[in-house]
């Protein structure tokens, strides 16, 4: 089992270690593309001096990391067969291309291959506010079977720390794949 993560440049990278290691806690294999931008957000969120400090953070066994513009990746190809893709957190630039299918990175390539492949596509935009283009194409990749995970924490569990907080936003993401996890309480409490 396989999942494709995206992590673009907006901030709030510690949702994608986090959604990264829910992952492997739960037993899949992740084909991790991340961008240059990506990069630069967590050498100042994660207060890391170097990408191959960011890169050792998320090196694990069953973490593969794809070049951005590997085009010969297996994953620019519908032949390769994954459970979804996950673009946390997703910048608005990344938002619009994917939403009009603009291909030229392989981490929007792998996106577009999710939509045509039918396969489950989770974003995670990290703006605000957010403008009517932003909603546009939010609308636009709702309409095409994508699911936008909004980061908005809830009050009603009672979240005592940021990382709880944090835990039911990635709680929120997996449940958009169907992956089961005791990240946040379930309702009622």
């Amino acid at each position: 089992m396989n999942i494709i993560v995206g992590i673009s440049g907006a901030s709030g990278i510690v949702l994608a270690i986090k959604t990264i290691k829910s992952l492997i806690a739960a037993g899949y294999g992740i084909d991790l593309v991340i961008t240059g931008a990506a990069l630069a957000t967590a050498k100042q969120e994660l207060n890391l001096s170097t990408p191959k400090k960011i890169l050792a953070e998320l090196s694990s066994d069953n973490i593969r990391i794809h070049s951005l513009y590997d085009f010969t990746a297996a994953i620019a190809s519908g032949s390769y067969h994954t459970e979804g893709m996950i673009i946390v957190p997703c910048s608005m630039s990344t938002l619009a291309a994917v939403a009009i299918g603009l291909s030229d990175n392989l981490l929007r390539r792998a996106a577009d291959v999710c939509l045509k492949e039918r396969r489950p596509l989770t974003l995670v935009p990290r703006e605000t506010p957010l403008s009517a283009i932003h909603l546009r194409h939010m609308l636009t990749l709702t309409e095409m079977g994508a699911h936008i995970v909004a980061p908005m924490p809830a009050w009603y569990n009672l979240p005592k720390t940021l990382s709880e907080v944090e835990d039911f936003i990635v709680g929120k993401v997996l449940d958009s794949l169907k992956i089961k996890h005791q990240l946040y309480p379930v309702w009622p409490l």
